[in-house]
């Protein structure tokens, strides 16, 4: 949502640019050229204020957040919509008041200050949920009872460093990925069609527990896990609700071929979900996460699709917020 934000942020900047250069030198003391340039003004805002409405109904109803760095068709109608309506509304009230050239010139003042003042608070908004903090609402069960459904929290983005825009690279790492972290990240797939666990899941957040580093051994046995051949110990915040434990699965893969689809994100597809308690073992890769739920047995994670790359990482769970009850680190 940050990148909207941004663009958001961007295009009342060169809105506001133009105006001032456009007032100065004349080209807007016509009542058409006045009546449009208001009418773009209110479709900015129109478009703006719909694609921010569409983006929080939509992160209530998705995993955590919706995070895709591009717009969806959808997103994108409904933005038009919104500023096709108030543009047109723009138009309207600018023609019709201003016949006189005070009044345009009142409307043009107020667009600046409007504009003005979205650009500043909008941009720093961004810079704000891209580099430092960003609250989530967690909508489904998978981490209980860690986190529950309904708590709000805010997400720490920069403890394992800032990532630099567009690339994977971070600056400035307070503190490396470690086992037992609650971490936050997009889901690991660049693909908007691939399905895992019943549902397309690109351009979702999901929030999980980090159990493997890179180059471990992870494996699952009736329901507990392993770490390079130990067992990984008391896990406190583990919760198992199911009074049974699946067998392993019954297909038939050399270890080379278990690896190569685990590590593609392609095991759930041949295996299904068989793998909830009978899983691996596998060798997280280079740069890459095995990541669980704490609510073991209603968690779609890391054993279904695979390892999560620090590319696709957000930031680190910090402090729930809301409820009043929860208020309180995440750990």
């Amino acid at each position: 949502m940050e990148m909207r934000l941004f663009g958001i942020g961007v295009a009342m900047g060169i809105y506001l640019w133009l105006t001032k250069r456009w007032v100065k030198s004349g080209k807007l003391d016509s009542r058409r050229a006045a009546a449009v340039w208001h009418s773009l003004f209110f479709a900015l805002a129109g478009f703006a204020v719909t694609l921010i409405a569409v983006l929080s109904i939509e992160s209530r109803i998705r995993f955590v957040s919706a995070s895709a760095e591009t717009l969806s068709l959808r997103e994108l109608l409904m933005g038009l919509g919104g500023a096709l309506l108030l543009g047109t509304w723009g138009f309207i009230r600018a023609w019709t008041a201003g016949a006189a050239p005070e009044q345009r010139t009142h409307f043009l003042s107020e667009d600046q200050e409007w504009a003005e003042t979205v650009f500043s608070a909008v941009i720093l908004a961004a810079v704000l949920m891209y580099f430092v903090l960003q609250a989530f609402k967690i909508p489904s069960g998978s981490m209980e009872s860690t986190l529950r459904i309904g708590d709000h929290l805010f997400v720490n983005k920069f403890v394992y460093g800032v990532r630099i825009p567009f690339t994977a690279k971070r600056l400035l790492r307070i503190k490396p990925i470690a086992r037992g972290d609650i971490i936050v990240f997009r889901f690991p797939t660049d693909d908007d069609e691939v399905v895992h666990c019943g549902t397309p899941q690109y351009g979702k957040d999901f929030i999980k527990r980090v159990i493997g580093l890179p180059g471990e051994k992870v494996e699952v046995r009736g329901g507990f896990v392993l770490v390079n051949g130990e067992p990984l110990g008391r896990e406190s915040y583990a919760e198992y609700r199911d009074p049974f434990r699946r067998e392993a699965p019954t297909a038939r893969l050399s270890s080379e071929e278990y690896q190569s689809l685990w590590a593609s994100g392609q095991l759930d597809a041949t295996l299904g979900d068989t793998m909830k308690d009978e899983f691996g073992p596998v060798t997280v890769p280079e740069g890459s996460f095995f990541v669980m739920g704490d609510n073991r047995d209603r968690s779609c994670d890391g054993r279904f699709w695979g390892p999560v790359a620090e590319r696709y990482l957000k930031g680190k769970a910090w402090i729930i917020y809301w409820p009043p009850s929860r208020m309180g680190r995440v750990n």
